[in-house]
């Protein structure tokens, strides 16, 4: 065609509402254009781009033996209540409702639509494994749509699901996944880590992550150069704590207006990870619970729900029901009926600085087994940058990235059991 016919609409200056500077350029450059927060057009030169990348995904699905398909954008409410997920995917499920007062979810995702469609159509072993996918938009109710096509409402996504009938055929077709989104990511010219990742409201035990490095990225990124990768929801490390004061013998020492980390670091005069930080939430059962961690760590909000449920920290009415004090929380007198749980990383330390649950008292010297009672060791916390690689022990590197794609391993539990997805075997 003649450039002179081309609509590509281009703009001068900077428009206001572009932060980022791909959003800056793709609007300047007459790529989209924007019809609502978080709703973008795909202009004639954006829609070459997109099918020319969408060739690429084929190439590699069709490549592991996935057959492409189309289901619908709209899926019934009916199969996410039975998969239970209706509920946990939270408000960004959007949600309408037809002129018969039935429930209907616009597919941010389609597991349920896809265990659907293969519980009525693959009975046998014979038939698996079989892996299916499709490019469609899918949308999102997002709170605050931002950063142009990286955090919207609406967006084409490939989405593949594979059956299978034993765990090796699992693990192959997981394999086989992996193996086709780094491929991709080569052939776009994508510079991702393959990193470690929370499955969120997927679901499974495997999930692998594609991240491309960008200080625009979302996702907070530890790594190592041994070739261990994982986002800060899902790593895992032995973070270094150092004793506090008073090794040996449990002191209570009187520290006036000292409730934060910071100010007992500086107080008794050590690192803030000599310091214990102390946490109390109310578990997903309505039971308190106090949370300890590194005082220079987070707890990390992930991990937590995975082990306290639909957890929330206590506000200051409940904080008074249940006898802790802001700031002065520890593990020594802590209030009957209180669980007590802690990061693995302090299992080791014999000497803790932390709150006394006293008004302007904190205890140094506290030792686990001697002045309190653990009642469970977990992995609470976030990782840094800087902590030991659980691999080889050097430190971390830190940084930001796109999740540019994402494989599950989820396995029977989450869908086909709950979804009645069930096929005879070589038994019958």
């Amino acid at each position: 065609m003649k450039m002179s016919a081309l609509y590509a609409p281009t703009l001068k200056e900077d428009p206001a509402e572009a932060e980022l500077a791909s959003h800056k350029l793709m609007l300047r450059a007459g790529f989209i254009r924007k019809v609502a927060s978080g709703l973008y057009s795909y202009l004639p030169l954006a829609w070459r781009s997109i099918r020319k990348i969408e060739d690429i995904c084929r190439d590699e699905m069709d490549g592991i033996g996935a057959q492409e398909m189309l289901a619908p954008i709209l899926t019934s409410a009916e199969l996410w209540e039975e998969s239970g997920r209706i509920g946990a995917y939270g408000p960004e499920l959007m949600r309408l409702q037809d002129r018969h007062d039935r429930t209907f979810c616009l597919g941010p995702t389609h597991e349920e639509t896809f265990t659907d469609l293969v519980r009525n159509e693959l009975k046998s072993y014979k038939q698996l494994p079989c892996t299916l996918y499709q490019i469609q938009d899918k949308f999102r109710d997002e709170l605050r749509p931002r950063f142009g096509l990286m955090r919207g409402r609406e967006f084409i996504m490939k989405d593949a699901y594979s059956f299978s009938a034993t765990q090796e055929s699992l693990q192959e077709c997981y394999d086989d996944m992996k193996g086709a989104y780094a491929r991709y990511c080569e052939r776009v010219g994508l510079k991702a880590l393959p990193v470690a990742a929370d499955s969120g409201e997927i679901g499974g035990d495997s999930s692998i992550e594609y991240m491309a490095l960008a200080e625009a990225g979302e996702a907070a990124l530890v790594w190592c150069d041994c070739g261990f990768a994982a986002d800060d929801e899902a790593a895992s490390t032995t973070v270094v704590v150092s004793e506090g004061s008073g090794a040996g013998e449990l002191e209570r020492v009187h520290t006036p207006g000292l409730g934060t980390i910071e100010a007992v670091a500086e107080f008794f005069g050590f690192p803030q990870n000599g310091t214990r930080k102390s946490l109390a939430l109310i578990d997903g059962e309505g039971n308190p619970v106090v949370a300890i961690v590194p005082g220079d760590h987070e707890l990390n909000e992930i991990k937590a729900a995975k082990l306290f449920g639909d957890f929330h920290l206590m506000t200051d009415e409940e904080l008074e029901q249940h006898g802790l004090f802001k700031g002065f929380i520890g593990p020594v007198n802590l209030p009957d009926g209180i669980r007590l749980v802690c990061d693995r990383s302090l299992q080791a330390s014999k000497a803790w600085t932390c709150g006394a649950n006293e008004v302007d008292y904190h205890f140094t010297g506290a030792c686990p087994g001697r002045d309190f009672t653990v009642d469970a060791w977990e992995d609470l916390v976030t990782v840094h940058e800087g902590d030991p690689c659980p691999h080889c022990g050097k430190p971390l590197k830190g940084g930001r990235g796109i999740e540019c794609g994402q494989v599950f391993q989820i396995g029977q539990d989450k869908y086909a059991a709950k979804m009645g997805a069930t096929f005879a075997d070589e038994n019958g």
